[in-house]
């Protein structure tokens, strides 16, 4: 079994790491990390979540992503691999325009993806 999450270093994915360490640590699987571009600051932002969630001994593994293929196309791919039990995903928050028109990223794993999703949002602070 295994926890998805998705990282594009973004401050919404930032906050979403360390909730997919410590469903992976509460479930007893291990993590896997489905990088959005550029790998530059994933393996640090993995080890930083990693300890702030308490998961130091949570397995983790990175996949890259499919070329020509969308992060959106990459993560759902993903949730109907055997095993994979959760999905996480990060999100911002929106005006109440933007909530109208959810992210095409989140709106397509929302609905699209084999198994359950969880939208992470980022703390009120964060987002100002």
């Amino acid at each position: 079994m295994s926890v998805v999450v998705g990282y594009a270093d973004t401050v919404e994915d930032r906050n979403a790491l360390p909730f997919a360490f410590r469903e992976a640590a509460m479930r007893g699987t291990d993590v896997t990390v489905v990088v959005d571009g550029d790998r530059g600051a994933v393996d640090e932002s993995i080890a930083v979540a990693r300890t702030a969630s308490g998961a130091d001994g949570v397995a983790v593994r990175v996949a890259e992503p499919v070329p020509g293929r969308s992060h959106a196309d990459n993560l759902v791919d993903r949730s109907y691999e055997p095993g994979v039990e959760l999905l996480v995903i990060g999100v911002r928050r929106r005006s109440p325009v933007g909530k109208l028109l959810l992210g095409s990223v989140s709106q397509r794993v929302l609905l699209d993806a084999h198994c359950p999703v969880v939208a992470v949002k980022p703390p009120v602070e964060a987002a100002r």
